[in-house]
């Protein structure tokens, strides 16, 4: 028998959208606390979205039967109008060949061509922080996560008004795409007066500023060893290259995803560490006993292990993929649940992360929980990166970059704040507000 889930009516939706538009999270725990761990929610006639934070029913659908679940709309057409049809986005037959193709690009051995590229980009942007000044450290993290991946892809210096102009254009359009998923009500506004062609034409200015850059390092001839070349040497199995437009929708999914997700968490953690001053310096500690000039770059993430854990807390916290749709492509049943042909399922990776089943004071700061002396297996209900085959390529590349900068900035400061809590802004992605922060030089 169907097991019957508890509704949240499309009056009550309404009733709250304006909070919903704002920040949903406090609408969504309202919601998991009083009705359970997983509801409906109705959002016009007939058609109902179904929430959930159960271990296993996320689990179900994204790795034991991953085959039966594909992408919702909202990413493989609303995103795909702004950032491409790349590996994000992509679904089906599509995805897989394109997955295949970039994948090894970040593979260690490939990653550690990168290596020396990202700690100099790191150290240069570190570099700005003005000492002794509460600073909102957000747009720097920004700023040096953009860098990172521009200047992992293109190796280029010479290139950075151009990727400010197209970070902008990034930020401009996922804030109009919030606003068509969070007020689908106003879609015939947004196409009338001009906004939705506004940002399209601005999602075209976005590629002709990669189209420029690529054009150029196929002109030189020059061999970079670096992302682009990677791309740009990717073969189909029948020995062709991508087309220009797949290769740009490829490069601007690595833009958007690649520097967005890191400098959220990146925020995330400082901050944590600033409000938990035992946990900084415990993580200092660590890093003044390790000796930089001697080890491989990729020897130091196994040598700041301590440091990791602290990012993996963050990530557990603030996870930058809040919640993840799929949508049942044929009738499936989880736990007593009867899934239909088409329903859409959110899963609420924010609120597992949190949830009292399976982490004590889920609410805490915490690095030791991930200590890998306790030998504990967190797979099945902690997914910073995604899970299954649509896991983030790029998690070991974000994780070596995440690790750098906390340790490069604990290693020279103390980082103190006057800002007792943050309030994290869902977007596409979870960010977080001004976050004000100093450093004192140690």
């Amino acid at each position: 028998m169907s097991k019957e889930l508890p509704k949240v009516s499309r009056y009550e939706v309404f009733r709250n959208r304006k909070q919903i538009l704002e920040n949903p999270l406090p609408f969504h725990r309202k919601h998991f606390d009083h009705l359970g761990d997983t509801f409906k929610v109705e959002v016009s006639f007939g058609r109902n979205i179904i929430f959930t934070r159960n271990a296993n029913i996320i689990r179900h659908a994204l790795q034991q039967n991953h085959k039966n679940y594909r992408k919702s709309e909202l990413q493989t057409e609303d995103l795909a109008r702004y950032i491409g049809k790349g590996i994000l986005t992509a679904e089906g037959e599509h995805w897989r060949v394109h997955r295949r193709m970039i994948q090894p690009a970040f593979h260690k051995k490939k990653l550690h061509l990168l290596l020396g590229t990202m700690v100099d980009v790191i150290r240069e942007e570190l570099g700005r922080i003005e000492p002794r000044k509460t600073t909102d450290i957000f747009p720097l993290m920004g700023d040096l996560a953009f860098q990172v991946v521009a200047q992992s892809l293109f190796s280029r210096a010479d290139i950075r008004t151009r990727m400010n102009r197209l970070q902008e254009i990034t930020e401009r359009n996922q804030q109009m795409l919030i606003r068509e998923m969070r007020q689908p009500y106003l879609k015939w506004y947004f196409r009338l007066s001009g906004k939705i062609s506004k940002h399209m034409d601005m999602a075209e200015q976005g590629r002709d500023i990669l189209n420029g850059i690529i054009e150029e390092r196929i002109e030189s001839g020059e061999e970079k060893n670096d992302l682009l070349d990677m791309l740009l040497h990717a073969r189909y199995e029948d020995g062709s290259a991508m087309n220009r437009q797949q290769l740009i929708d490829e490069v601007l999914i690595l833009f958007t995803a690649g520097h967005e997700t890191t400098a959220n968490a990146l925020s995330f953690a400082l901050h944590l560490l600033a409000s938990n001053p035992g946990e900084q310096e415990k993580l200092y500690e660590e890093v003044r006993a390790t000796d930089w000039e001697e080890s491989d770059p990729l020897d130091l993430l196994g040598k700041l292990s301590y440091t990791k854990q602290c990012i993996e807390e963050a990530l557990r916290l603030y996870p930058p993929v809040y919640v993840i749709d799929r949508v049942a492509k044929e009738q499936d049943s989880i736990e007593g649940l009867e899934l239909r042909k088409n329903t859409l399922l959110l899963m609420s990776v924010y609120e597992l992360h949190r949830s009292e089943k399976f982490w004590e004071q889920p609410e805490k700061f915490i690095p030791e929980r991930f200590d890998p002396v306790r030998n504990l297996n967190y797979s099945a209900y902690y997914y910073p990166f995604g899970a299954g085959p649509r896991m983030c390529v790029g998690n070991n590349f974000a994780m070596y970059e995440m690790v750098m900068v906390l340790s490069m900035l604990v290693k020279e400061f103390r980082i103190t704040t006057p800002q007792p809590t943050l309030t994290p802004n869902p977007l596409i992605s979870l960010k977080p507000g001004p976050v004000h922060l100093e450093f004192v030089p140690r």
